[in-house]
């Protein structure tokens, strides 16, 4: 039998018994008894609270004798349902007298939109949206095979310690070994901090390198979740807009502390940086002190072409803060990524973080590490990049068919399209009414910084639909778009 809450208190002049029937009843009305289960029988109780059994006895009769519960023979005794809207009416409590809301901080981002995702969105036939996987493409027999090895030794102990705020060693090498490489980057081991999802990486990143002092350069559009994450430094953030080249790169970066980039797929119209506006940026910002984060979240998925070097493999001093993460192909549900950075930033952010979340788990860092380890993390990246080329062709080609305007080429990478309507096309009434259609798209306007954004564009993710749902959902798409304008 689990333990119960029931406590008695023998200093008391209140009978142990009554004691006991109090606390039954307290348990009963605020549900921590379940009706369709056994009350724990005398004798389980008396030995729990080292009392007589006939303490219990006295103390469940009074419960019998009032209703409260109901004895069934050969089975034991139960909570009485026909009782539990009455226990519960004499235990409601008067209302609160903390007002809540007036206690709660405020943060500057308050008003700016969030990235808003339907929890069931697997539930959808056409789910076109980014950030969410086909879990049928998870490599879910290494992972499990990679997650029992963790547990045995030598991995046990990594595995479950508590590691205060030390990373998996084996984890660190892996990425440094097995992932940055591929990226053209050189990291120690010092250099890297393992974070739950790149998102902590960004925040523990304003955490400890912003404050309402500060100005910040966000692309514009640009990732909703860093601009809510920098504004609640207190830092003032402002946009940086992007055209089919990437970032459109100012004169001087002079007075900016900080700028956020996603140079591989810019987030969310997925250009690249081109080399040449790579170089120049990394110059103007060294001339004026400005720290360069780069979020290379989906560089794994090229399509066509070599990928471009990421930042920080271009970068001399060694300055460019660089964020990975698993989430875009693993899961966003194992919620690990990395930052690279200087040794002595990554020693304070270590502790930061050690205050945030303690560590990451380190049983998934163990496992992770084994996986990478072992060869099945490339093998099943390979297969799931050739799964998402079969669906970005099949997109593109679709996109261009279904949709009653032309925009091809799109960017070769990522893992979604995005898309820019006629201008008298109303992408928020677009999402709305292919929602009723079975079809999860994601509105444009959000993205942007401007308080008056344009509002004919939207996102078409090809991460999480099955490849089989792919034309069928576009065709339905665009006949709500097209029945759309045709109103307007």
């Amino acid at each position: 039998m689990p333990r119960t809450m029931i406590e008695v208190d023998r200093g008391s002049n209140e009978p142990l018994y009554r004691q006991v029937r109090r606390v039954i009843e307290h348990s009963i009305a605020t549900g921590i008894f379940d009706p369709r289960r056994r009350l724990p029988s005398s004798r389980e109780l008396a030995a729990e609270l080292s009392v007589a059994r006939n303490t219990i006895n006295l103390a469940y009769q009074e419960l019998l004798n009032e209703g409260l519960v109901l004895s069934h023979e050969r089975r034991g005794i139960f909570v009485n349902p026909e009782m539990l809207a009455a226990v519960a009416a004499e235990e409601a409590v008067s209302e609160p007298v903390i007002d809540w809301p007036s206690r709660m901080r405020r943060y500057a981002d308050e008003g700016v939109p969030d990235v808003e995702k339907r929890a069931d969105w697997y539930t959808y036939p056409y789910p076109f949206i980014a950030g969410q996987i086909d879990v049928h493409s998870f490599p879910a027999t290494a992972w499990i095979r990679s997650l029992r090895e963790a547990l045995y030794q030598p991995h046990a102990f990594a595995s479950l310690q508590d590691s205060v705020g030390a990373d998996d060693p084996l984890l660190v090498e892996m990425i440094r070994r097995e992932i940055l490489t591929a990226r053209g980057i050189e990291a120690g081991q010092d250099e890297i901090l393992i974070t739950v999802g790149s998102q902590q990486g960004l925040d523990l990143l304003g955490r400890t390198l912003l404050g309402p002092h500060h100005r910040v350069g966000i692309e514009n559009p640009g990732y909703l979740d860093a601009r809510h994450i920098f504004l609640r430094t207190g830092a003032q953030v402002y946009g940086i807009n992007v055209d089919q080249d990437g970032l459109c790169l100012p004169e001087t970066l002079s007075g900016t502390a900080l700028v956020y980039v996603t140079p591989s797929h810019q987030h969310p119209t997925n250009v690249t940086l081109s080399m040449e506006r790579r170089r120049r940026l990394l110059k103007i910002a060294a001339a004026s002190g400005t720290i360069v984060i780069e979020d290379d979240y989906d560089s794994e998925f090229r399509y066509e072409g070599s990928p471009s070097p990421a930042l920080k493999a271009l970068d001399s001093t060694g300055d460019v803060l660089y964020l990975g993460t698993f989430s875009k192909f693993l899961s966003p549900g194992l919620r690990l990524g990395f930052l690279v950075g200087p040794a002595e930033l990554i020693k304070e952010l270590r502790r930061v973080r050690r205050y945030q979340v303690r560590h990451p788990p380190g049983h998934t860092q163990r496992a992770l590490a084994l996986m990478i380890e072992s060869g099945d993390y490339h093998r099943a990246l390979r297969y799931h990049r050739r799964q998402m080329k079969t669906r970005w062709e099949m997109l593109s080609q679709l996109a261009v068919e279904c949709l009653p305007w032309d925009q091809a080429p799109y960017p070769p990478g990522g893992v979604s399209l995005w898309m820019k309507g006629p201008p008298n096309l109303d992408a928020v009434e677009l999402v709305s009414h292919a929602e009723e259609q079975g079809v999860l798209i994601e509105r444009g306007d959000i993205y942007y910084l401007q308080s008056s954004p344009p509002r004919n564009c939207f996102r078409i993710g090809f991460g999480a639909i099955p490849t089989r749902s792919i034309a069928e959902g576009m065709v339905r798409m665009g006949d709500v778009a097209k029945e759309l304008l045709a109103e307007r």
